[in-house]
């Protein structure tokens, strides 16, 4: 118990550190009708002077997908997921290497429906800004520039767009994804900390409104993202 604690407050810093290990204590306990998830939520900027991050490749292609696409079938996510996200008018771009599905990343404009916990995100600039998620490379691309080129042909589309900042939510344990959005140059807002007990969840949150009580989805928080105080 010691070495993980001392390698989860390594990993992770002191106070996440605990955190993650608590819910996974209370996982364990609760047969998984507990959790507690911890959120950043970041903004990325978008620059409207595009400069791509990889050359171009003769084999590996990001393409704009439609619902009725063939490709869907080979996305790791069920039907109906995908189905809900298209009709909401959310855009999915979809890495393909050679033909095979490589990994894929998805953004909305205006709000977003967050579904592993209760909570709405709404952008107050939804103009200039948009709302990234779900970013999924295949595990037999991740050690290639598959995620390099995903980030690269969104901040082509968004800039296009006049976008300037992506925002998204990432989890405060999830070390590898945290410094990959890093070097990306993310800018950290606000961190939501969910405490899930069963249909119960309570929220804590560094933005309004703060402290949030729910029972199995009714009266969720919603979050409202600005950009406005940033540089």
């Amino acid at each position: 118990m010691f070495s993980s604690l001392k390698s989860a407050i390594d990993d992770l810093g002191f106070i996440n550190g605990m955190l993650y290990l608590l819910g996974r204590v209370m996982q364990a306990l609760s047969g998984g009708r507990s959790r507690l998830i911890r959120y950043h939520i970041v903004a990325q900027p978008v620059s409207r002077e595009f400069v791509p991050v990889c050359r171009p490749s003769a084999t590996e292609k990001v393409i704009e997908i439609a619902a009725q696409e063939a490709i869907i079938e080979s996305f790791p996510r069920p039907p109906e997921v995908l189905k809900s996200r298209f009709s909401r008018g959310h855009v999915c771009l979809a890495a393909v290497n050679k033909g095979v599905f490589a990994g894929f990343l998805w953004y909305a404009r205006d709000h977003y429906e967050e579904d592993e916990v209760h909570c709405r995100f709404s952008l107050s600039e939804p103009d200039s800004t948009v709302w990234d998620y779900d970013v999924h490379v295949e595990p037999r691309f991740r050690m290639g520039r598959t995620f390099a080129r995903l980030w690269d042909a969104a901040n082509e589309r968004l800039a296009a767009l006049g976008v300037d900042w992506s925002c998204s939510r990432i989890s405060a344990f999830n070390r590898q994804s945290l410094q990959s959005h890093r070097r990306l140059g993310i800018s950290v807002l606000e961190t939501l900390t969910f405490i899930c007990i069963g249909s119960l969840q309570v929220a804590l949150m560094s933005c309004k409104p703060f402290i949030n009580f729910s029972w199995n989805g009714a009266g969720r928080p919603s979050v409202r993202i600005s950009l406005r105080s940033r540089p």
